[in-house]
């Protein structure tokens, strides 16, 4: 996607939020230029949200303001590397996120930032407490489906159960390559995979294996009043790279 088509769709993916979820936000700024990560070169930022606060006794959208930034040549940059690149899917998914970013600062919850309740919750996580499980979702996005928690990475990937049954491995990309792992074992509502061998050191990596609901399971659990807690797995996987030419879909 040229420049100028992608500058166009943004806006209008921009422009389609119901303004209510746009309040405090300046406007969306597009820029040229790639954004590598700071420590992973092959790794670039898609997006960002720039808020700067004012003085006031009380916070809200007239203190609070933000603007969204877009990359396109981190854009580009990631769609030459990974040939199942969705241009527009990855639009939406980044403004949706910037967006939250800039929400989540006006409720200020539990006087926790993103990045810092992601923090505390794998704290939680590692020492065997209750956590949320999807803590890793509200640290820094570094690319399609990627977060970065201080030096941690989290890939994630959303499965349906009858296609998690019949692959044999589960395929993912990192800094410019391809690699695969063996099949786990179980699903459940959520395992997370550490790869503990195979890639270039750092990052500390994890994959997320996300189950996706039938819409059977999602009406079921509309119609129940307390939802049950989720089924949550964790194991351990040696990365293998991936051939030029092999492959086989992910999640």
């Amino acid at each position: 996607m040229n420049f100028h088509d992608f500058e166009r769709e943004a806006r209008r993916v921009f422009e389609a939020i119901p303004p209510r979820f746009r309040e405090g936000i300046d406007g969306l700024t597009v820029h040229r230029k790639r954004l590598p990560h700071p420590r992973f070169p092959q790794v670039h930022t898609l997006g960002e949200c720039v808020t700067d606060s004012y003085l006031s006794d009380w916070e809200g959208p007239e203190t609070v303001r933000s603007r969204v930034l877009l990359y396109w040549g981190s854009f580009q940059a990631l769609a030459e590397t990974d040939p199942h690149f969705d241009w527009d899917e990855q639009l939406r998914e980044t403004i949706d996120h910037e967006l939250r970013h800039h929400l989540e600062w006006l409720a200020r919850e539990d006087d926790y930032e993103g990045l810092d309740y992601a923090m505390d919750q794998g704290f939680r996580r590692r020492g065997g407490l209750d956590f949320d499980p999807g803590y890793y979702r509200r640290g820094l996005r570094i690319g399609p489906d990627q977060f970065e928690v201080e030096d941690e990475v989290y890939i994630e990937q959303r499965w349906r159960a009858e296609d998690f049954g019949r692959t044999r491995r589960v395929v993912f990309a990192w800094a410019g390559r391809r690699y695969e792992i063996p099949h786990p074992r179980e699903l459940g509502d959520l395992h997370f995979v550490r790869i503990v061998d195979g890639i270039p050191a750092p990052p500390y990596l994890e994959i997320v294996l996300v189950r996706q609901p039938s819409w059977l399971e999602r009406i079921r659990s509309a119609l129940r009043r307390r939802r049950s807690e989720p089924e949550i797995w964790e194991s351990d996987a040696i990365a293998r790279t991936l051939e030029t030419g092999t492959e086989e879909a992910d999640g």
